[in-house]
């Protein structure tokens, strides 16, 4: 079973959100996605005061399996990428709630949570995909 920290959001596409204490949203993979993934050698990251669209392709991960879009999981600002992935894409599958974060969003207006799943029913996403 895969980690799964209690105090995120995740959505259908394997992405987590944290809320930050200044109002901006860290987001990156899932220890489910980085498994699914296998070792990761190189990330696309967006540009700094790119605006993304809830949905819309906002980075890549690249492993030795395949490349995989990572999805916004909300519109917003780019605020901060992590500049670390460059050099050391592994971050994500060794820490991918922690030292392996993608990117910090601002908000371009109120997080709908309704949209987003609990940790609770991402488990349940993930146990249905198992069964």
């Amino acid at each position: 079973m895969s980690e799964l920290p209690g105090d995120l959001l995740y959505t259908n596409e394997h992405e987590w959100l944290r809320r930050e204490d200044d109002g901006s949203v860290t987001v990156g993979i899932t220890d489910h996605a980085q498994a699914a993934l296998g070792d990761l050698v190189y990330v696309e990251l967006p540009e700094v005061d790119q605006d993304v669209a809830s949905g819309g392709d906002m980075a890549v991960v690249e492993s030795v399996k395949a490349a995989s879009d990572v999805y916004a999981p909300i519109d917003g600002t780019v605020v901060a990428v992590n500049e670390d992935l460059a050099d050391d894409p592994e971050k994500i599958n060794t820490d991918p709630y922690g030292e392996g974060w993608i990117v910090r969003l601002r908000p371009s207006g109120a997080v709908d949570e309704d949209e987003l799943l609990s940790p609770e029913a991402y488990q349940e996403l993930l146990d249905e995909e198992d069964a």
